[in-house]
């Protein structure tokens, strides 16, 4: 008797910096092995930090050409399941249902919304699947995004606190920076800065952990490591995960100071991202300095394996 085929799911996270898809299936032991992963910068977000937010008909396009690009990678894998999500971006935006039918009506796919405590928790079950974390008990977990920032706690490898906070580095970059072409101005650092703090405070999220590391997930981070990667001459793979609050200041000191042009000049800058940058900086400084944090650990294990360890559990069962 031949045995069943090993199940391979392809999920597409629709974020509102960019969109990305990996496929994966789990290998014998049971660790979820990615078969391949890309990422298209669409920028969907633009008007996210408005009073009533919606998709341009613009993002909406780059949006549906890059689910068709990236649905297409995943064929030559033959997924037992797809699964599509959105986050912050077509949460927020009026006219997301709009958004979610054009992709239906193109692709087959639905795309399921999720909750900011979806998110939240969808990316600490992520990260418990990076094996270079698995020496952590007791750990915070942050990913940045274009519309929110997720901020969880996990105690013995458990979530004890999951918040999702609208500062993601698109809202954040709208609502604080007068001309993102321009050099960031004190004054932006600063009320930028203590917004971010307020937040968080105000959403009562504890530092209270006995010896606990911090984690950090997303583009912004891996952004600093493509920097940093460039300056010596070696591939993202080989460059440090841990990413130190001095390393981050001495770039934002950097990189506040030139104009967009200038940033998208610097060596392993995303271009894409050069604008939303600065803010995106700020924000893991000041979210670093008030959880009293001199380093993180970066990883790569985010919401989209989180996705993929749900689907491959419910398709096995």
């Amino acid at each position: 008797m031949s045995s069943s085929p090993v199940p391979v799911v392809a999920v597409i996270d629709i974020g509102s910096n960019s969109i990305k898809i990996l496929v994966a299936t789990r290998h014998a032991g049971g660790a979820i092995k990615a078969l391949t992963t890309h990422t298209i910068d669409a920028r969907i977000s633009a008007g996210i930090s408005r009073a009533e937010p919606r998709l341009t008909e613009e993002a909406m396009t780059r949006g549906l050409a890059a689910i068709v690009e990236l649905l297409a990678l995943a064929t030559p894998f033959s997924p037992t399941s797809t699964v599509l999500v959105a986050t912050s971006a077509v949460r927020d935006a009026l006219n997301g249902d709009e958004f979610r039918e054009r992709v239906r009506a193109t692709t087959g796919h639905a795309i399921r919304i999720l909750s900011g405590d979806e998110e939240a928790n969808l990316i600490g079950r992520g990260l418990t699947c990076d094996p270079a974390l698995a020496h952590l008990g007791n750990f915070y977990v942050f990913d940045l995004g274009g519309g929110s920032l997720e901020c969880l706690a996990f105690r013995d490898r458990r979530i004890e606190q999951a918040l999702s906070l609208r500062l993601g580095c698109v809202r954040m970059t709208e609502k604080f920076i007068a001309d993102p072409r321009a050099p960031l101005t004190a004054g932006e650092c600063t009320a930028l800065a203590l917004h971010v703090r307020d937040t968080i405070k105000a959403a009562g999220f504890r530092f209270n952990l006995p010896e606990a590391e911090a984690v950090f997930t997303g583009g912004t981070l891996t952004g600093v490591r493509l920097i940093k990667g460039a300056l010596h001459g070696v591939n993202l793979e080989n460059t440090p995960s841990l990413v130190s609050l001095s390393t981050l200041n001495d770039l934002l000191d950097e990189v506040g100071s030139l104009t967009l042009e200038e940033r998208k000049k610097i060596p392993g800058m995303p271009a894409a991202r050069a604008d939303v940058f600065p803010a995106a900086l700020v924000t893991v400084v000041t979210l670093a300095e008030f959880g009293m944090f001199d380093r993180f650990h970066h990883s790569l294990y985010n919401l989209r394996w989180g996705l993929a360890a749900q689907s491959l559990a419910d398709v096995s069962t």
